[in-house]
């Protein structure tokens, strides 16, 4: 395991390596800055990694041709946290690494719940609630579905909800989204909304909107 010889250097992988924080959501609470990869490494031993997107470019030099990678990837665990990053190399693999470190960087825990009003089966399967994202030419917004929907979705947000742990949703975008990289982006940017927007606590939860089943809430 990488995190073996690994040497903390910030506040937040000291409190990890040291064992007063044990799991990825006591760290995330913590509001400390996420720096090193092998935090994520050591709470999350079980977290998976795809690549989202390969570009590869190549430029003349006195000495020829020189090529290098530009990887998107995103990281999760398929329950609830998700991750994309970026890295460039002069090689694929060095790249990919280095997307997949950056992804853990930016690893969050989204909200999920039941919020299809056609469901209310109190389970968290899908969105708690409607969001969307802009990056670029492209917008992202995904909406919450009943059991069995399925990801409705672009293949590009499909692997993103897969990472996150959303089995159900609607998902729609606009602007130019063969430009892979964008449509990731707000995508990520969409999910990242379920835990930016404040829920009203004077909102009746015992409606099929949540069901109680909105995990990482804060308040229950």
């Amino acid at each position: 395991m990488e995190g073996e010889n690994w040497v903390p250097k910030t506040e937040l992988g000291k409190l990890v390596s040291s064992g007063k924080i044990t799991s990825m959501s006591e760290a995330l609470r913590t509001k400390l800055p996420l720096r090193e990869y092998q935090i994520v490494d050591i709470l999350m031993p079980d977290l998976k990694d795809e690549v989202v997107y390969i570009e590869r470019a190549q430029r003349m030099t006195d000495s020829g041709r020189r090529m290098s990678y530009s990887i998107t990837a995103a990281v999760g665990n398929e329950n609830g946290f998700v991750g994309l990053g970026r890295g460039k190399a002069k090689e694929a693999a060095p790249a990919i690494r280095k997307a997949i470190n950056n992804a853990k960087l930016n690893i969050i825990e989204i909200r999920r719940g039941c919020g299809s009003w056609e469901c209310g089966c109190g389970r968290a399967h899908t969105l708690p609630f409607v969001v969307s994202g802009h990056v670029g030419s492209v917008s992202v917004r995904l909406k919450p579905s009943p059991q069995g929907v399925g990801r409705a979705t672009g293949d590009v947000a499909k692997l993103l909800l897969r990472m996150a742990g959303i089995e159900d949703a609607w998902g729609f975008a606009r602007g130019h989204t063969k430009t892979t990289v964008n449509y990731a982006e707000a995508t990520f940017a969409a999910l990242k909304q379920t835990i930016e927007i404040r829920i009203n606590p004077a909102i009746h939860l015992s409606t099929p909107i949540y069901t109680g089943s909105v995990t990482n809430a804060g308040n229950s």
